[in-house]
């Protein structure tokens, strides 16, 4: 079993299945800390020392113990918003009172292709993009160097359809499947194990999240925020990790 520079252990020997950094390479940097009291060198604080370990931390996830890190769960995907587990429907209500879910950001412009947004059938097409890849390599990065535009990509389709359609790739070591497996080959090893989830909408539209990715996301060349829904419409490019692209249809 590897171990990447942030710690985590990998069952794949070339990028952590956990946070998509390379094996081997150079351990992230820490943040810098602000300058603590005036006091005689060495002298602890043991007052400040006592706040901070008596700060409760997130609760964990209730479907497997993963401590919180967004809204969902980096090790089984449990929607914290909802109280939705991975492949069962989330609850329309609690005693009464509405489900609450992350903010949706409704952008102006034209309604999905087809009929009616809930008559639409809507998928991703998965590919490669040459041009985001050059994009990525011209802005640098530890691994930029290394990394190489895959020589064939087959085209992927995949259906958007029940409570979540979970972005990322296989973690054998956890058991982890996202319903968009970009495992490879060819593998983009920019992407994050769980990388980004399209949540369905009430209408019949989809909305897309970036619970914290290693890399984030784009949607139509614009970086989206961390735990922030974007509602999607017909022909919105997402591009993701080193190359790829999903290609948003509602026919």
């Amino acid at each position: 079993m590897a171990t990447c520079p942030a710690g985590h252990e990998s069952a794949s020997a070339d990028y952590c299945d956990t946070c998509g950094m390379r094996i081997g390479g150079s351990a992230p940097a820490a943040a810098a800390q602000p300058p603590g009291p005036a006091g005689p060198p060495g002298a602890a604080t043991a007052a400040g020392t006592a706040r901070l370990s008596a700060q409760p931390g997130p609760p964990p996830c209730p479907n497997c113990g993963t401590e919180r890190s967004g809204q969902f769960c980096e090790s089984c995907g449990f929607d914290f918003n909802s109280g939705q587990a991975p492949g069962r429907p989330a609850p329309a209500s609690i005693h009464g009172a509405p489900t609450i879910s992350a903010p949706v950001i409704r952008r102006q412009g034209r309604p999905p292709a087809g009929a009616r947004p809930d008559a639409a059938n809507w998928s991703a097409i998965v590919s490669s993009d040459r041009a985001y890849y050059d994009s990525v390599v011209a802005a640098g990065g530890a691994d930029a160097a290394t990394i190489k535009f895959p020589e064939y990509c087959p085209e992927r389709r995949f259906q958007l359809t029940g409570p979540q359609m979970r972005i990322g790739r296989i973690s054998p070591s956890r058991g982890f499947v996202p319903e968009i497996d970009l495992t490879g080959p060819p593998a983009d090893p920019g992407v994050s194990r769980l990388h980004a989830v399209l949540i369905p909408e009430t209408d019949g539209t989809w909305a897309i999240l970036d619970p914290g990715s290693e890399n984030g996301t784009q949607v139509n060349s614009v970086e989206i925020a961390t735990d922030q829904r974007i509602r999607l419409r017909d022909g919105d490019h997402i591009h993701l990790g080193a190359w790829t692209v999903l290609t948003i249809q509602a026919s």
